[in-house]
């Protein structure tokens, strides 16, 4: 009865094959191959399709009892050597069972069924392939057996399958592709390690571009990288650096854009070595592919930016490579053409559109690659990062696309113009700097001149300021006097800016800017302030920059000479506005040498409630006087005879001052003036710049009627004043009857 159940194995031999000791197994498997030989020898196919299902069945392969599955194996792998090349016939009757067995829970199962394999794909060769991802499947998992055994046969196992696979033409390698790309997110340290093998290998093979499969499993080489193995590390970045390679000398079957967006993700995770391997071959995708990755600027915008700002010198270095090269893409074809009417709808989509026409007339739409609201979202939120390389690096940008693609910039400005405000107020010098460059080239670029800024009450806080008394000299566009009215309201309500950054942001937009169109416009919008204590503060401010500023030292030599009709026009607007401050006024009219008016604008300070800071502001007045700035006004002390309302003038300083140090220091200046009297009599010189003669426009200028307009700001200031002390009075005594209500 056992004869028949086995046949053709004796009884013998099944005992032997499953008896627990090797020495027997191996036995009866030789005694198996001598078997199958004779079969093959008297082509007897029937009794070896039996033995095939014998040892493939329940009782041995299939069995539960531990020794029989191994005894199965070696019948198995005895089986395939004996039948030498006629093994590719029962290809799939050998392999089936023994695969089965790779997961079994004995140790000494799992170990037989590798030695199995390995004997049966050393004889079926390039024949196994077939079955390649099933094998390879199995390895995966005992590649991070915990019996070292098993793992020391997959090492065996997995160097035949490498050979075979290595000389053969027939590995359906797109077939491989997705069952390798699954197995990499596996948690295995050894199995990441075996896959990473495998990819070299694969790689090494010249019949074998493994560059085009690259997108597939890219990702996965990155989730390797990320391990904490320094070994599988290291294997890792040394595929991944060959592959790099590779694509430098030929990207013609490289999918880069495809890669890109994968690099993206990598390039923003927090392991530095997965970060530097993504900019160095974001760097590489750039230099290679050029315009082609157009599209993806935002993306490698917002990788590359954050990374301006870490420790690592190594990283900084990749990411400031990257950032240079993908702006020196970017250039004026990429520019959106400008709107025919200058009504533009500031919603306008962010990627742009240009019209060419064909030859037959009609007109086609092509789409750029350039997405710049994509980009200037980007760059919004690397604006207000915690890290000033990367805010810098924002601005840069920003400034960058300003100059290059204006008008595509310009249909997005509306969106950040309020975060560069912001910036405004930003710790680093070096920031801010930038920042007054943008707004600057915001104000200035002749595309802009296309544009409305948006009016919203929020924006612009002065809706009645007359349109053409905010005329500037050219060069400027409309956002320039959003610009100066947008700083000054913040200017007011930010007194820590002003204060502190104030003279700083007014000095470098005078280098920036021109300086007369800033200085006008300012006071021109300052005389629509109701806050009056604001104006008279900002009044201060401007002043103080005015005349002692190096930047406007030409604006100062205009002030002086009052030779141009222009130069009279500003004298008069910016006196308008320094009548908020009495003493900044006298200053104005010292630096523009209108003496007599100066006299007569002291004598009305007697009118005036002199305080504390008023007497400290003359004290800075002459202090002043005494400065390089105005060595002329000094110089004209010697000539008396021709500057009798300087010299009222001053002593009508010295006359408002207690007996202070400045009132001692200007009694001193005083006392060096040569006495009339002593002077030759026949000497007729005049100083000729201040001859009406020598300065016509003087003439155009009606200064009593700017003496009046004195008046009425300072009766103005006296009125604001006196209502606020009102007001607090009443408040006062409304809280008192309540708190009496209360008792």
């Amino acid at each position: 009865m056992a004869d028949k159940e086995f046949y053709p194995l004796s009884t013998a031999t099944v005992r032997s094959l499953n008896d627990k000791v090797y020495e027997k197994r191996k036995g009866a498997a030789l005694e198996i191959e001598k078997m199958v030989k004779e079969f093959l020898a008297n082509n007897q196919t029937e009794p070896i399709q039996r033995l095939l299902k014998v040892l493939s069945g329940d009782y041995f392969t299939l069995s539960h009892n531990p020794n029989s599955k191994k005894g199965g194996l070696i019948g198995m792998a005895a089986l395939a050597v004996a039948f030498g090349k006629e093994a590719k016939t029962y290809a799939p009757d050998l392999i089936t069972p023994v695969l089965s067995c790779f997961r079994d829970q004995d140790n000494s199962v799992r170990f037989y069924a590798c030695e199995a394999m390995y004997n049966i794909a050393k004889v079926l060769r390039g024949a196994i392939l077939q079955y390649f991802n099933d094998i390879f499947d199995v390895l995966t998992t005992t590649c991070a057996d915990p019996d070292r055994n098993v793992r020391s046969a997959t090492e065996t196992l997995d160097r035949l399958i490498k050979d075979i696979v290595t000389e053969s033409p027939s590995f359906d390698l797109v077939g491989f592709i997705p069952l390798l790309r699954e197995r990499m997110y596996t948690q295995h340290s050894s199995t990441k390690q075996f896959l990473i093998s495998w990819i070299t290998v694969l790689d090494e093979v010249p019949d074998i571009n493994m560059v085009v499969f690259l997108p597939e499993i890219l990702d996965g080489m990155f989730q390797i990288l990320h391990d904490t193995n320094p070994e599988i590390r290291k294997m890792c970045e040394a595929a991944l650096g060959e592959f790099l390679r590779e694509i430098t000398l030929d990207k013609s079957k490289a999918d880069l854009c495809k890669m890109t967006n994968i690099l993206l993700l990598f390039a923003q995770k927090e392991d530095d070595q997965v970060k530097l391997t993504s900019l160095m071959w974001l760097k590489e995708f750039v230099s290679l592919d050029g315009r082609n990755l157009l599209p993806y600027t935002a993306g490698i915008v917002n990788a590359a930016l954050p990374c301006l700002s870490l420790n690592k010198r190594d990283i900084q270095e990749a990411a400031r490579s990257l950032d240079k090269s993908l702006r020196y893409l970017i250039g004026p074809e990429d520019d959106a053409s400008p709107p025919k009417d200058n009504k533009h709808n500031q919603s306008a989509v962010g990627t742009q559109q240009t019209v060419e026409t064909s030859d037959d007339g009609r007109e086609n739409k092509k789409t750029e690659q350039l997405d710049i609201r994509s980009i200037v979202e980007v760059l919004s939120h690397q604006m207000v990062h915690n890290a000033m390389p990367t805010r810098l690096a924002a601005l840069k940008w920003i400034h960058h696309l300003l100059i290059t693609v204006p008008h595509s910039i310009f249909q997005q400005v509306e969106d950040f113009f309020s975060l560069l405000l912001k910036s405004l107020s930003d710790p680093a010098d070096e920031v801010v700097l930038r920042d007054l460059e943008v707004l600057a080239e915001i104000s200035s670029n002749t595309a802009g001149q296309y544009y409305s800024p948006k009016l919203e009450h929020d924006v612009m806080p002065y809706p009645n300021i007359p349109q053409n008394s905010l005329k500037h000299s050219g060069g400027l566009n409309r956002y320039f006097t959003k610009f100066m009215i947008s700083l000054l309201n913040l200017f007011s309500t930010d007194q820590t800016l002003l204060d502190g950054r104030g003279p700083f942001i007014i000095r470098q937009l005078c280098i920036l800017l021109n300086a007369e169109d800033i200085y006008r416009t300012l006071a021109v919008v300052l005389l629509h302030e109701e806050d009056l204590k604001f104006t008279s503060l900002m009044v201060q401010y401007l002043n103080s920059i005015l005349v002692t500023s190096t930047e406007l030292f030409e604006l100062r030599n205009q002030l002086k000479d009052l030779q141009s009709e222009e130069s009279c026009s500003l004298f008069v607007c910016l006196y308008k506005c320094w009548c908020h401050n009495p003493v900044t006024t006298v200053s104005l009219c010292f630096l523009t040498q209108t003496y007599q008016h100066t006299a007569d604008i002291l004598e009305l300070f007697g009118d005036l409630e002199i305080t504390v800071d008023f007497l400290a502001e003359i004290d800075k007045l002459v202090q002043l006087l005494e400065s390089p700035i105005f060595t002329y006004l000094r110089l004209q002390l010697l000539d008396t005879q021709h500057n009798q309302f300087l010299v009222k003038s001053l002593y009508g300083l010295l006359m408002l001052l207690p007996q202070s140090e400045a009132f001692n220091t200007l009694r001193r200046r005083l006392e060096c003036v040569p006495n009339i009297h002593f002077q030759i009599q026949n000497d007729r010189r005049t100083n000729l710049k201040l001859c009406p003669s020598s300065r016509p426009m003087l003439k155009k200028i009606n200064f009593k009627e700017l003496l009046s307009h004195f008046q009425e700001v300072q009766t103005m200031h006296k009125m604001k004043k006196r209502n606020q002390m009102i007001a607090s009075v009443s408040f006062k005594d409304n809280d008192q009857v309540k708190k009496s209500t209360k008792v």
